[in-house]
């Protein structure tokens, strides 16, 4: 017969291991926060990357040719039909004196010819004169007439170019960066300034083109910017599928929150939304035996259920596994927990 040495720690031992699987009903309840299993309408999702660019954002060129006087300030906001740059005008205001005075001349002959032409006319019908001289006076006032139409159309474009001469802001925004410095020569069309309004944002996005047909104008979808979730409106979609390239371009709109430039992930989904049963991503607990999540008995206790995870959307997540649509899952302070052990509620 084979006997066992009496050890003083034999007791203890049995006594700890009788009293185990009653131990997670003796602790205090544990204070977590619950969530709740819902079915939900999911799809895979992809991501891509997107920038934030402004619906307003143009480079603004010189439309006369001259030296430039003044250009504002990188940084500076303006108003629409502000003037953000100044091109010297002084040959443009000699010409447009010059040609006010040639329409002055042509319109002091108009008023002597149509007078002259009246005479003529009063004289023909007398038989003093001939008729001939009647239709010399009135080719005379016609010509002039051609002539004034001439300077004044002159004199209107020079106008034109003189209000052209200030470059002036085409909507409110931000001077974005200056192409040209004061004191430059520029002719027309030469970039100026940029200016650009970060008070009107939107995302563009591409991504392939067999994903096209899953996406829904008007349709929200999520993206992450410096780590943070947030949600954006598809405003609309445009294929730009080519022989070489094979994508299409999102554009979402955007509330003014995040600088121009900025890269963000926009997640699109790649297929065909269906039902399945959801979660808080928070509810997972990462164990090495598996995933598993916590689910809130009637009487507060808890149960672990093991189970597999599929598609995510936001910060909820498809899991199968022995938990119903409307349990209570423990979505904080799960980490610790056990079989049994009892919980508080918090919130």
């Amino acid at each position: 017969m084979i006997t066992f040495k009496h050890s003083p720690w034999m007791g203890l031992l049995i006594a700890l291991s009788l009293l185990a699987p009653n131990l997670a009903a003796q602790q205090p309840p544990a204070p977590v926060v619950l969530g709740k299993a819902e079915q939900a309408q999911m799809a895979p999702s992809l991501q891509v990357s997107g920038t934030v660019v402004s619906r307003s954002d143009a480079v603004l060129s010189a439309e006369v040719e001259g030296r430039l006087l003044h250009v504002a300030e990188v940084g500076s906001r303006v108003a629409t039909d502000d003037i953000l740059a100044e091109i010297e005008d002084v040959a443009l205001r000699l010409r447009e004196t010059e040609l006010a005075a040639d329409v002055q001349r042509i319109q002091s002959r108009l008023r002597f010819l149509e007078a002259e032409q009246q005479r003529l006319e009063r004289l023909a019908e007398r038989d003093m004169i001939s008729f001939t001289e009647v239709d010399r006076i009135r080719s005379e006032r016609a010509t002039a007439a051609g002539e004034k139409a001439v300077s004044e159309s002159r004199l209107a474009q020079v106008r034109h170019q003189l209000e052209r001469s200030r470059i002036r802001a085409p909507f409110p925004g931000v001077v974005a960066e200056r192409r040209a410095q004061a004191g430059e020569r520029v002719g027309v069309g030469t970039p100026v300034i940029r200016l650009l309004n970060p008070e009107s944002l939107e995302i563009v996005a591409r991504a392939p083109l067999a994903y096209y047909r899953f996406q829904e104008v008007n349709g929200a979808l999520r993206f992450v910017a410096d780590g943070e979730d947030h949600d954006a409106r598809l405003r609309t979609l445009v294929t730009l599928g080519a022989e070489n390239r094979h994508v299409f371009e999102m554009r979402l709109d955007l509330e003014p929150s995040l600088p121009v430039g900025q890269t963000v992930r926009v997640s699109i989904p790649t297929a065909e939304a269906k039902e399945v049963l959801a979660v808080p991503r928070d509810a997972l607990v990462l164990r090495s035996d598996g995933i598993s999540v916590f689910v809130v008995n009637e009487d507060n206790s808890v149960r672990r259920a093991r189970v597999t995870t599929g598609i995510g959307s936001g910060d909820r997540i498809e899991i199968r596994g022995p938990v119903q649509a409307g349990d209570r899952v423990v979505i904080r302070g799960a980490e610790r927990l056990r079989d049994g052990q009892m919980v508080a509620p918090q919130g």
